[in-house]
């Protein structure tokens, strides 16, 4: 096979000489890496990705190939977390492009090109990682051989990536005697799966939307990309929300929005928690749990107010990963309790919403 160079460079200069794969164009975006083993096609459509290069630091990435696109009866992908690829692109230390498994219908070279991804291979990862590390995420671009591309580039935290990703108009899925308000900042469709398996008929909204003017037993606030400051209108419409007293439930993005609407603060992290191995423990208790987790921005515990408190904590960096209100039923978790991909220890935080309601 013929062989394209490409370069993945950084804003402090850095140069990363590899091979092009996926599609043959230049992209730009802020690096950040995964330290997941495996679910690539879960992470390439998760849209809490958006505006990012992602590195993945599993040495090999494609072997297992890419499934087929189907849906269920309710319009939920059967195995991606969204319609299409959310990263701007990809870097990884080796490609297969042979794949092998019963479920797969395409190579991720071949689905990157359809989806015109760019990607770079035949870099050390592991000393990306580090720089990523000891720098912090930064601005990057990958430029195949033969294009010209240079710094200054758009920084994707200073644009509101929760608009880009959320739905345009209301969706309904699922039967049940209760139904749940889901706020769209960027929502994974196995949170879909898991509400709808469960017998809870859901309103998916768009980010902006005024959902307290709809009828609903149970709010709840989604995953997404970027910075939580953009999205005061969200933020707004959930603190008149918490004046029902109904039940309110949010992830990742949803924690940061719901500590915002109670009047805490949000702040960045200095290269994020993105990885199938976060252990948090639940305040109070010795409980620990193992966490799938996308995320770079994180609540600020010394400023939650006196009537929340943390509801768990990173055992890594001892960052907040959850919060609750201390006798109203409003809670939400900073990791991915639905995982897909990764370990489904805390899915249990579905059934412990559904039961408020």
């Amino acid at each position: 096979m013929e062989r394209k160079g490409a370069t993945l460079i950084l804003e402090n200069g850095l140069r990363f000489e590899g091979w092009s794969f996926g599609y043959d164009g230049p992209c730009d975006g802020e690096v950040v890496f995964s330290t997941a083993m495996v679910g690539y096609p879960e992470s390439l459509t998760d849209p809490s990705y958006s505006g990012q290069i992602l590195c993945v630091t599993y040495p090999l990435i494609g072997n297992y190939g890419v499934p087929d696109d189907g849906v269920d009866e309710w319009g939920i992908s059967r195995n991606f977390e969204s319609e299409k690829i959310h990263v701007r692109g990809l870097v990884i230390s080796d490609c297969s492009f042979e794949y092998s498994h019963w479920n797969a219908v395409k190579s991720l070279d071949q689905w990157l090109r359809e989806q015109k991804i760019p990607g770079i291979y035949g870099i050390d990862t592991r000393e990306l990682t580090k720089i990523l590390r000891e720098n912090g995420s930064m601005l990057g671009m990958i430029v195949p051989e033969g294009v010209s591309k240079s710094f200054p580039v758009p920084d994707p935290n200073m644009e509101n990536q929760v608009a880009v990703v959320s739905c345009k108009e209301v969706i309904r899925y699922g039967k049940g005697e209760k139904r749940v308000v889901m706020v769209d900042c960027g929502v994974k469709h196995n949170i879909l799966r898991c509400f709808v398996n469960r017998g809870i008929e859901i309103v998916r909204v768009p980010w902006d939307y005024d959902f307290n003017t709809l009828d609903y037993d149970g709010l709840f606030i989604s995953n997404g990309p970027g910075n939580p400051e953009f999205c005061d209108v969200t933020v707004a419409n959930i603190r008149k929300a918490m004046e029902t007293g109904k039940p309110i439930f949010g992830i990742c993005m949803g924690n940061q929005l719901l500590c915002r609407a109670a009047g805490a603060k949000t702040y960045k992290l200095k290269y994020g928690h993105r990885s199938h191995n976060q252990p948090v423990r639940m305040v109070g208790t010795n409980r620990c749990f193992i966490t799938s987790q996308n995320h770079g921005f994180a609540v600020d515990n010394s400023t939650l107010p006196q009537e929340w408190e943390p509801l768990f904590i990173n055992m890594n960096d001892g960052t907040n990963e959850g919060i609750r209100h201390k006798s109203k039923p409003f809670f939400s978790a900073q990791f991915h309790p639905e995982a897909s991909s990764g370990p489904t220890d805390t899915e249990f935080l579905f059934d412990e919403f559904i039961s408020k309601l």
